[in-house]
């Protein structure tokens, strides 16, 4: 399995590259041969499994967009690659984003999602409920994402603000997308479990390590 982290020098904040090293360790521990590979701006796109989109500010937002459309990105995902994306990089796969004020920018169209300012920030824990699980994390945005028709949402906000108050991210086919930093997937390894099983195709054996037990302790937190 290969994973390309895209961008790393405008996409990652908030540690958000950690998600790759989550995945390699957790794939590595069940028998996957997973590599990474850091895809810098000037590099072109290489084949991934998996590409992982993370959080920038808006003028890199907007060159990132930009640049993944020089290379082809959207194709990529067409051919059969999945994306995992975090906070702008979520704004960056819908059909519009607003940079820099109210401007919206156009995204890559991928899913039919709209960013546009809101206020107050959103900043601070964010946990969401999806499915029978509690995804935890951090966010720090601006925005205020739409989800168009036939789009659904990741999970239903618990603590925080996600895309309005009330849901967070989306979800679609070879698609994920939240606002929840941290890196997320080092936060989440039931998750990051769940991408590696969707992408390898494989059911994997259970595995307990500090991230596991660093979750439970994390979701008794917010029940509290």
């Amino acid at each position: 399995m290969k994973i390309a982290v895209v961008f790393p020098e405008l996409l990652g904040t908030y540690g958000d590259g950690g998600n790759a090293l989550s995945l390699a360790w957790r794939g590595r521990a069940r028998g996957i041969d997973v590599s990474v590979e850091e895809v810098a701006l000037d590099a072109p796109l290489p084949d991934a499994d998996l590409y992982l989109l993370g959080g920038g500010e808006d003028g890199p937002q907007r060159l990132a967009t930009e640049r993944l459309r020089e290379v082809g990105f959207v194709d990529r995902i067409a051919a059969g690659a999945h994306v995992f994306a975090v906070c702008a990089g979520l704004q960056i796969l819908g059909s519009h984003y607003a940079v820099e004020g109210d401007d919206l920018f156009p995204g890559l169209g991928l899913v039919p999602a709209v960013t546009v300012r809101g206020t107050p920030r959103a900043v601070g824990d964010l946990a969401v409920r999806v499915g029978s699980r509690t995804l935890v994390g951090f966010e720090n945005h601006g925005g205020r994402t739409s989800l168009g028709e036939g789009l659904g949402a990741l999970g239903e906000v618990v603590r925080g603000v996600g895309n309005d108050g009330h849901v967070d991210g989306f979800s679609a086919p070879r698609l994920w997308a939240t606002y929840a930093h941290g890196p997320v997937l080092a936060q989440n390894p039931w998750f990051c479990d769940e991408i590696l099983e969707t992408i390898s195709g494989k059911d994997l054996t259970p595995l307990v390590s500090v991230a596991d037990r660093l979750y439970e302790t994390r979701v008794s937190q917010i029940a509290d």
